[in-house]
C-alpha cells in the first residue's frame, strides 16, 4: 500500500559523498542492481562525462525509487559553489532536504551558503554526518561545530561505534545506554533548546520517552526548530537503511480532492529525440498528455504533448502527474526556467547573480555558427548565462559564477556538440546608477509615416531597489497601447548605459510626449524611448556600482597579521576581531573584483584550517578609477541616424536569430 510520496534533495559542500549517498539509497532500495563508483565513473545520477572525469556533480539531477511504499523523487545537486544556480533551482521543489557534511573536515564556507538558503527558504532539513571511518573523525567536535558555526539545534539520531576507524559502525540511539551517556546530555539539551514549552519541561525534570522524543524531532524538524543527525558511511551503507526508514517518515499523503493546478519548472534541458524537456514539480491539482494549461510567468496558455517520469537514465511515460509529483513535460517549446505552470503556489528565492562575464571563442573559425546555435541552446537551458551575440564583433559573451564553471562549459561543450571553444578575457560585471537629475527628450517624427514623442525624468535610486518606473502622462497625449509599449521597452533600454554597462537603481518617469492619430505606430514608441532614455543619462552621468561580497573569517590568531594585510589590499572593510582561545573571528565586506581568488589565498595563509564563508551582497557605488567602462556594443540610440535607419530594417540582418 503506497503511504505517499516525497520530493528530497542532497545537498553538500564538495566531496562531501553526496553523490555516494545517492547511489547508496538507489542501490538500498533496489531501483539499481550495481552500486555506483563515483572514483570509477559509474554513478547513476553523474550521467556526463565531465561528470565522470572529475568525480563532481555538474548539474542536477533528478530520479525517483521506493522504500517502505513510500515514493521518493531524488535530487542530487553540485556540490561546487559554481553551480549554486543549479542547487537553488532545485530548493524550490523540495520536501526535505539531506545535508552531506563531512565527519573529518566538518563546516566548510559553501555549508553555510546551502543552510542560509535553507533558512531562507524554509525547507526543513536532516544532517549526514558522513566518513564517520576516516582518521580525524570526532563527532562530538562537529556537533559542537555545527551548533555553534550555523546555529542549529541538532538532535543525533544514532551512536559511532569505533569511529575513526575501516571498521566504523553505527548503533541506534538509546537512553538507556551507559555509552551514549554523553550523546544522551547533548541531545536532551538541544530539544530544550529548540523550544521554550519543552525548555521549560526539561528545567522541570520531565523525561521524555523514546517514542515521545521521535514525535518532538520529526514535528520540530518540519518548522526547523530541531535538525535530525544521522552518522554513518555512505561508501560502505554504513547507517544507510536507518536513514531512509526516517526520511520515509515525512511522506506526503496523496490529495483527495481536487484542486488547481499549480506547478514549477525547475530545470530545462534538450533532448536529443523529444526537443526541449521541462522537469516540473505539481504542487496541487493534475496535469495529463495534451491537457492545456495556463503559463503565468509567461501569461499565455501552452499544451503538453507528453508526460514522462525519469527512472534511473530512463524516461519512462505515464499517463498523469499528480500533487508531489516531479516529471517531464514536452511538447512546450519555448518553456523556460522558473515558469509557473497554473496558480503560483509558493514565493521564487532570489537566486545568486553570476558576476563575471567572459568573452566566448570557437577554437576553429569554421566552427563559429555551430558554437552560436550551441550557447543559445545552453541559455535555453540555463538563462542566468545571459548569452550575448554581438555579430557586428562576431563576439559572444556569457556570464559565469567562477573558473569551475567555466572550465566545465568548456569540457561540455566539446562533449556534448563537438566544438572546441575557449572562455577568455573574464572581467567583473559592473552596473550604472545616474549621478543626478535629468530629462531626456526623444521626437521621432521623420521620416513619416511615424509620431512618437517622449521625455522621461530620470532619478537616482536607492541601492539594490532596480528600476522604479511611473507614467505622469496621460492617455489623451499618449494612447495607453503606446505607453504600454514605452513600459516593455524601459528594462532593454537600460541594458546598455554610458559606461557600457546595465543601468540599475534609478526611478523613471515618463513627464511628457505625444503621439498623432494618423502617424503614430506602437513600433514608433520602442524606437524613441532608448533615444530619450540614453539622452537623460547622458546628461546625468552615471556612477560605477561593483558586486560586493560579505565574508565571515574564523582563523587560528597567528593568522591575523597576514589576512589583515591581504583585506586591506582588496579594499575590504571590516569590524574588529573577536578571540576565542586560540583564534580570531571577523566580518566585513569586500569588492568582488579583488576577492575572486581569496579563498585559495585565505587557505594558504591559514594553512587549510581556516573557515571562511562569503556570499554576494549586492553592488554598491565604486570610485571610476576602480572599474572599467567600455564601448556600446551595438547601434547606441544617440547616433539617431543609424538607430532609425537600424530599427525601420536597414540593418535587420544584425538582429536575425539562427
Amino acid at each position: 500500500m503506497n503511504k505517499g510520496k516525497i520530493n528530497i534533495g542532497i545537498l553538500a559542500h564538495v566531496d562531501a559523498g553526496k553523490t555516494t549517498l545517492t547511489e547508496q539509497f538507489l542501490y538500498y532500495a533496489n531501483a539499481s542492481k550495481v552500486l555506483g563508483n563515483v572514483d570509477k565513473g559509474s554513478t547513476i545520477t553523474d550521467s556526463l562525462n565531465i561528470e565522470k572525469e572529475r568525480g563532481i556533480s555538474v548539474f542536477s539531477s533528478s530520479v525517483h525509487f521506493a522504500w517502505n511504499n513510500v515514493e521518493f523523487n531524488l535530487i542530487d545537486t553540485p556540490g561546487h559553489i559554481d553551480f549554486s544556480a543549479e542547487v537553488e533551482r532545485s530548493l524550490m521543489v523540495m520536501d526535505l532536504a539531506v545535508l552531506v557534511i563531512s565527519a573529518v573536515e566538518g563546516v566548510q564556507g559553501h555549508t553555510y551558503n546551502i543552510v542560509d538558503q535553507l533558512k531562507e527558504m524554509q525547507i526543513p532539513f536532516v544532517v549526514f554526518l558522513n566518513k564517520i571511518d576516516r582518521k580525524g573523525s570526532d563527532y562530538l567536535s562537529i556537533l559542537e561545530e555545527i551548533t555553534k558555526e550555523l546555529g542549529l539545534c541538532v538532535f543525533c539520531k544514532n551512536f559511532p561505534l569505533n569511529e575513526a576507524n575501516a571498521k566504523a559502525n553505527v548503533m541506534s540511539f538509546d537512553l538507556k545506554s551507559d555509552e551514549q551517556r554523553d550523546l544522551i546530555t547533548f541531545n536532551m539539551e538541544m530539544i530544550a533548546e529548540s523550544d521554550d514549552m519543552l525548555m521549560e519541561q526539561y528545567l522541570e525534570g520531565q523525561q521524555w520517552a523514546e517514542n515521545e522524543i521521535n514525535d518532538i524531532v520529526i514535528d520540530s524538524c518540519k518548522t526547523q526548530k530541531l535538525v535530525p543527525l544521522y552518522l554513518g558511511v555512505a561508501k560502505n551503507g554504513i547507517g544507510i537503511d536507518e536513514f531512509l526508514s526516517f526520511l520515509s517518515s515525512f511522506a506526503i499523503a496523496e490529495e483527495q480532492e481536487s484542486k488547481d493546478l499549480s506547478a514549477l519548472v525547475f530545470k530545462v534541458e534538450h533532448h536529443d529525440t523529444l526537443g526541449r524537456i521541462a522537469f516540473i514539480r505539481i504542487f496541487s491539482g493534475s496535469l495529463k498528455p495534451k491537457d492545456v494549461f495556463y503559463n503565468s510567468s509567461q501569461k499565455k496558455e501552452q499544451k503538453v504533448a507528453q508526460l514522462k517520469k525519469k527512472h534511473l537514465n530512463k524516461l519512462e511515460d505515464v499517463r498523469e502527474l499528480f500533487a508531489g509529483d516531479i516529471g517531464i513535460i514536452t511538447g512546450v517549446p519555448d518553456i523556460q526556467i522558473a515558469d509557473i505552470i497554473g496558480v503560483p503556489n509558493r514565493t521564487l528565492c532570489n537566486m545568486q547573480l553570476p558576476v563575471l562575464e567572459y568573452k566566448v571563442e570557437a577554437n576553429e573559425e569554421k566552427d563559429y555558427s555551430q558554437l552560436a546555435e550551441a550557447l543559445s541552446l545552453l541559455n535555453l537551458e540555463n538563462p542566468k548565462l545571459n548569452f550575448q551575440w554581438f555579430k557586428d564583433y562576431k563576439e559572444f559573451q556569457v556570464n559565469l559564477l567562477g573558473n569551475i564553471q567555466k572550465e566545465v562549459l568548456e569540457q561540455h561543450i566539446y562533449d556534448r556538440f563537438g566544438i572546441g571553444a575557449s572562455f577568455v578575457n573574464p572581467t567583473v560585471i559592473y552596473k550604472e546608477t545616474p549621478s543626478s537629475k535629468a530629462v531626456g527628450t526623444a521626437r521621432y517624427t521623420m521620416p513619416k509615416p511615424c509620431w512618437a514623442v517622449v521625455s522621461f525624468l530620470i532619478e537616482p535610486g536607492e541601492l539594490d531597489s532596480g528600476i522604479v518606473y511611473k507614467s505622469e502622462v496621460g492617455v489623451n497625449k499618449i494612447a495607453a497601447k503606446y505607453q504600454n509599449e514605452i513600459e516593455r521597452t524601459i528594462e532593454k533600454s537600460l541594458k546598455q548605459g554610458v559606461k557600457g554597462w546595465e543601468v540599475t537603481d534609478l526611478k523613471i518617469t515618463l513627464v511628457d510626449g505625444e503621439d498623432h492619430e494618423v502617424h503614430s505606430r506602437p513600433g514608433d514608441f520602442i524606437l524613441a524611448t532608448p533615444m530619450a532614455i540614453m539622452d537623460a543619462l547622458t546628461k546625468a552621468n552615471t556612477s560605477f556600482l561593483e558586486p560586493i561580497q560579505s565574508f565571515e573569517i574564523k582563523a587560528e590568531e597567528y593568522c591575523l597579521g597576514s589576512v589583515v594585510s591581504e583585506l586591506n589590499a582588496m579594499r575590504a572593510s571590516f569590524d574588529a576581531p573577536s578571540f576565542e582561545n586560540n583564534s580570531f573571528q571577523m566580518k566585513g565586506k569586500v569588492p568582488v573584483s579583488t576577492s575572486v581568488d581569496f579563498a585559495v589565498k585565505f587557505g594558504m595563509l591559514t594553512s587549510g584550517k581556516g573557515k571562511l564563508k562569503m556570499k554576494l551582497l549586492g553592488y554598491d557605488i565604486c570610485e571610476d578609477k576602480n572599474a572599467i567602462p567600455r564601448p556600446y556594443k551595438g547601434v547606441n540610440p544617440l547616433d539617431r541616424s543609424q538607430w532609425i535607419l537600424h530599427n525601420r530594417g536597414a540593418f535587420r540582418a544584425n538582429d536575425r536569430k539562427i
